[in-house]
């Protein structure tokens, strides 16, 4: 904006500040509001601010589509579901996995945002972003009755805790360019509560000021867990620490709030120690003044045994209390200090899902209850263990649940799976969630290249982009790139490594082709490297291979490879292609039905390694590492002899969770892609023109969504794994494909096809 007319400069002022414009160098800061209009009094500075934020639109993929069938939704419904009972119409809620910022952006300007929309539009944001410096995103897996201590995704642990190792400017930047896009998708009378605490409650007041208006601020919420031994824990030198602060903010003055009512409970003593009283006739009671109550309302009260009087004569309303089991109970409306929640050291056994940072169901049932109503859609985008998904199911609430983490995605399906069975048990209506991602179409976005270009100098600039990505792999992998441009990319020692394709998934005829090229040179050793391998390419390929005398490697490419620092590590871990062996159970009392048995499982994961532990660990200590494909658990005792037990073992072990589709390819996937881009969604069109939504329009990845029809998984409190489904029953007879998905303890997910025949 132009300068105010009424600061002039001096003419050595116009020298200082044209040489340093021409020097690239910044302008001492006394210029900004000489210089320029700028309304803002009070602003938080960081080094590299920016108000530009992530305008890619990409794809959503639905990975898999989970509804418990319900016998008598058709009926109840019939718009809604199909014939077996399952919801195709409507709101279905959504769990996604990826960067927040990218699904962020992706929902506000992509074609999700008319589902919003229709949906009544965002009402209710609530997140609590990991801001703890020290904080330990590690998982404890209990296995053989041990526990394993598994850590987070390197992906996740780089995101975050590096975020806080650069500085809070880092973590200040994510969260604010973050927080611009949730305001832009909020609907007008939405509101968002943002969690934090002391570390960074001051950055993120001054931050909600900026991105949502002063006028926005409503609260400053102080939940108070620390009514504990934990809470009253000494600190030396200073007051315990026993809160949380939730700051919330609306979007526009017409924000919903419904408040929040509080029980207080007494006991006889201590209710009339805080001044309730109890009747003759043993009624406890509170009292109110008269206020603008007349004469005859006083009157109409008494004769109803309404009215206290005091000692003095003055008129009191009295508010009968509610007594249970002895206990006194006085509801009051909630204030912004909260008291009554207890934190998650105190929650129910069932409530447990054994993340560190996971909040209790009380605490979002009231933020929740408060600012949304029944049908109204929420969302949280640091989903975490799915607190606030889980809560909005059970209060009849739609709503969008992301997070970074594969292992935090993992835990929220089985988590909303348990609410779907609970509430089907209860004869309690609920709604179908889909987990998505944005896969490929996210690994496009690293590849695009934006600006004017001919077709011609675009094609040269992916190609470039591509070979860059590729060396940027093969550095991971350890390999030494080769010189010469071909089929093959690297070696590792005496092996060949290949790259698949970056946008698609690896299948038969790439593998054929690796094959035909290794015979070529004389080579019987490669690495396949890919994102993503096709459905039911292994194991018989790999057979095929040996018999041709290749021993041919499949290893996904983890997504820790965008990071170029975990490269720069060495942090990059490339896994072995897991196996599932399932196969069909017929009845010939029902020839049209079928169950599946899960049979064999196997992985090749690492974490640690025996010998580093023997070296590291003390006397009388144990600890469970992961080394090629078993959990092991090193233990010493007080004399510092050591002892190895295998906790794995047997294959079932492994598996976490395992769902079957009983007809795997009845249902095509479709994404929604900028009209007139690219096969892969990844050309121009990716990114709409300033302040327009592209046009959209329905494409088929030629993949199939999974349709969870079945599902076995193990809880905290139940270890034991079905390991055959129940009986399906096919509506004719026929050849159909069956689709087993096994979600290993990792959160690592396989899956296989088993062709089955009925009838």
């Amino acid at each position: 904006m132009p300068r105010p007319p009424a600061y002039e400069l001096t003419d050595a002022e116009r020298r200082d500040l044209a040489a340093l414009i021409q020097q690239g160098r910044p302008l001492p800061e006394k210029y900004r509001f000489t210089l320029f209009e700028d309304r803002r009094q009070v602003e938080l500075v960081w080094n590299g601010k920016t108000r530009e934020v992530c305008t890619t639109v990409l794809p959503f993929q639905t990975l898999e589509h989970i509804d418990e069938p319900r016998r008598e939704a058709p009926e109840v419904q019939p718009e809604l579901f199909d014939p077996r009972g399952r919801q195709i119409k409507g709101w279905i809620n959504k769990l996604v996995w990826g960067d927040n910022k990218l699904i962020l952006s992706s929902l506000k300007s992509g074609p999700l945002r008319r589902q919003i929309e229709d949906a009544g539009g965002l009402k209710l944001i609530y997140i609590d972003p990991p801001f703890d410096v020290g904080a330990d995103f590690s998982i404890d897996i209990e296995v053989g009755g041990e526990t394993f201590h598994k850590e987070p995704g390197l992906l996740g642990q780089i995101a975050y805790r590096d975020t806080w190792g650069r500085g809070a400017d880092s973590f200040i930047a994510m969260i604010y360019e973050r927080l611009i896009l949730m305001r832009d998708l909020l609907a007008a009378d939405g509101s968002i509560y943002v969690h934090c605490d002391w570390r960074v409650n001051a950055f993120m007041r001054q931050i909600l000021d900026e991105v949502m208006g002063r006028s926005g601020f409503l609260n400053n919420l102080v939940w108070i867990y620390g009514q504990s031994a934990r809470g009253a824990k000494a600190i030396g030198g200073q007051f315990p620490r026993n809160h949380d602060d939730i700051l919330y903010f609306r979007k526009t003055p017409a924000h919903q709030f419904r408040g929040a009512i509080v029980e207080r409970r007494f006991t006889p003593e201590q209710a009339k120690a805080a001044g309730l009283r109890q009747d003759d006739a043993g009624v406890w009671f509170k009292t109110a003044p008269r206020g603008d109550y007349t004469d005859e309302s006083v009157a109409r009260l008494e004769a109803e045994g309404r009215i206290h009087r005091t000692r003095t004569g003055s008129v009191r309303i009295k508010y009968p209390l509610e007594v249970r089991e002895g206990v006194v109970i006085e509801r009051v409306p909630a204030g912004d200090a909260w008291t009554d929640i207890p934190d998650a050291m105190h929650l129910s056994d069932a409530e447990i899902t054994g993340y560190a940072t996971q909040k209790p169901e009380s605490l979002l049932e009231r933020i929740i209850k408060a600012s949304s109503n029944e049908g109204d859609l929420v969302a949280d985008f640091f989903c975490g263990s799915g607190t606030t998904a889980a809560v909005a199911e059970k209060l009849n609430r739609k709503w969008i649940a992301t997070d970074l983490g594969k292992f935090a995605i993992h835990t929220t399906r089985k988590r909303l799976i348990q609410v779907q069975r609970a509430r089907q048990a209860a004869g309690e209506s609920f709604r179908a969630f889909e987990v998505l991602n944005l896969g490929r179409y996210e690994r496009s976005a690293y590849l695009n290249v934006g600006g004017r270009l001919t077709g011609a100098q675009r094609e040269a600039a992916l190609a470039e982009r591509e070979r860059e990505f590729r060396a940027l792999i093969l550095r991971a992998y350890k390999a030494q790139p080769l010189a010469e441009a071909g089929f093959f990319h690297g070696t590792l020692g005496a092996r060949l490594v290949v790259v698949g394709p970056i946008n698609l998934s690896v299948g038969r005829l790439f593998v054929e082709e690796a094959i035909v090229e290794c015979r070529k040179r004389g080579a019987t050793r490669v690495d396949l490297l890919a994102f993503e391998f096709e459905m039911g390419l292994f194991p018989a390929v790999l057979a095929e291979a040996r018999d041709k005398g290749i021993d041919l490697l499949p290893r996904y490419i983890p997504a820790e490879v965008f990071d170029k620092r975990a490269v720069e590590r060495g942090q990059v871990v490339f896994h072995d292609v897991s196996f599932i062996e399932a196969t069909p159970r017929y009845d010939r009392k029902q020839p049209n039905a079928v169950a599946i048995a899960l049979t064999d499982f196997s992985v090749y994961y690492s974490q640690g390694s025996a010998e580093a532990a023997s070296a590291e660990l003390r006397a009388g200590k144990s600890r469970v590492v992961c080394e090629r494909g078993q959990l092991v658990k090193v233990s010493k005792d007080k004399q510092g002899i050591e002892t190895r037990e295998r906790l794995t073992r047997h294959w079932s072990d492994w598996v976490d969770y395992w769902a079957v589709d009983f007809d795997y390819g009845s249902r095509k996937e479709i994404v929604h892609v900028p009209r007139g881009s690219g096969v892969d969604g990844s050309l121009p069109g990716l990114e709409p023109p300033q302040g327009e939504l592209p046009d959209f329009e329905p494409r088929w990845t030629g993949g199939y969504i999974f349709e969870n029809e079945w599902q076995s998984f193990r809880t905290r409190h139940d270890r034991k794994l079905e390991l055959v489904t129940a009986p399906h029953a096919y509506a004719r007879a026929g050849r159909y494909t069956v689709a087993v998905k096994v979600i290993d303890i990792f959160g690592n997910d396989t899956m296989t096809l088993v062709p089955v025949t009925v009838g």
